[in-house]
């Protein structure tokens, strides 16, 4: 196939950095267009990169000049155009999570099965992370017996006073809520979210840190901690606890520094440093699957899911009870392969 030409709607921080990626760092695309809302700061990102600029996103996805599209609007904005490229019959890739709300989720996926053709993929990048990927292949193996217990955490150095406390399992946790599932290859029975002490970082929309507790449908308990002050870093752990061992995520490969009579491993200072390797695995092999007619990531299926277990996270967090996940069974469009 030609090289898969590419239209971007939303040209925030992150829909940039892909452009950048895809453009300069990847193989067999190019995004050609662009589009958002804030019109004249799209104009000058498709300047500043030699695109093409639309002002109504839905028209660019339409156009006979796009092959494929990348969402990296508002999480609020996902839905409508994730809809218009199914509609068009256009593969498409959006940022997490599909959308904000779990029946949005179900719309698109309704939308996507009545279509015919799995069309979506969502941008659970950690799963591309070498890391999470090693620790995929020793579940799998099943060298270590069962997996019994799963200690998390996610932790960012700050966050913003406009951070708020549901946003901790929405907006941070469900990239656990994600991966974790597919580390285990199984759904999630209930959740519980607690509070720990409040730190004096935390603004007054924010309790912080939290602690997420899912049990999984065989009976793996899985603690995450959420820790979006902790003020030393970004800082993303997981130890899986398995009948005969355990192991853990490695930690990315820093130089250790020797001075003033210390001796220092650096940490990544934010999710940018630390999952760079895996946004360019998780894009460079959308593009291939993508040109060679298929989807082989996360599925609307799966951000469909990742937002009912977040969703019924919260619902925890606000009544204080342990919440049943409610989920039906996975339609068989997404367990055939395309």
């Amino acid at each position: 196939m030609h090289e898969l030409k590419i239209g971007l709607v939303g040209t925030g921080a992150i829909g940039r950095t892909h452009i950048e990626r895809i453009n300069n760092t990847l193989q067999g695309a190019r995004v050609i267009a662009c589009s958002d809302v804030q019109t004249e700061f799209g104009k000058s990102v498709a300047k500043k990169y030699g695109l093409a600029f639309f002002a109504d996103g839905e028209a660019m996805i339409k156009d006979a000049s796009i092959d494929a599209v990348v969402v990296t609007t508002a999480d609020p904005f996902h839905e409508p155009y994730v809809m218009a490229a199914i509609r068009a019959g256009k593969y498409v890739f959006v940022e997490k999570p599909l959308a904000p709300e779990a029946d949005a989720c179900k719309r698109i996926v309704d939308a996507e099965i009545a279509g015919g053709k799995k069309l979506v993929q969502v941008g659970f990048m950690r799963r591309y992370d070498p890391g999470y990927r090693q620790l995929k292949k020793l579940i799998d193996d099943r060298t270590y017996g069962e997996p019994l217990l799963l200690h998390c955490a996610h932790r960012n150095a700050a966050v913003g006073d406009d951070f708020t406390t549901p946003m901790s399992v929405e907006n941070s946790m469900i990239h656990e809520i994600d991966v974790l599932r597919w580390l285990l290859d199984e759904d999630y029975a209930t959740a519980e979210v607690v509070f720990g002490k409040k730190t004096r970082h935390a603004g007054p929309q924010l309790q912080d840190p939290q602690i997420m507790i899912l049990t999984t449908r065989s009976g793996v308990r899985i603690d995450v901690e959420s820790f979006v002050n902790c003020r030393y870093g970004y800082d993303i752990k997981c130890e899986v606890v398995c009948e005969d061992g355990t192991f853990n995520l490695p930690e990315p490969p820093n130089a250790m520094v020797r001075a003033y009579a210390s001796r220092i491993t650096p940490i990544c200072s934010d999710w940018s440093q630390r999952f760079v390797d895996a946004y360019n695995v998780e894009f460079q092999e959308w593009i291939n699957a993508t040109k060679a007619g298929h989807v082989d990531g996360p599925t609307a299926w799966d951000g469909y899911v990742g937002q009912v277990t977040a969703k019924a996270a919260s619902r925890s967090r606000e009544t204080g009870t342990v919440v049943k996940i409610d989920l039906e069974k996975c339609p068989e469009f997404y367990l055939k392969y395309e």
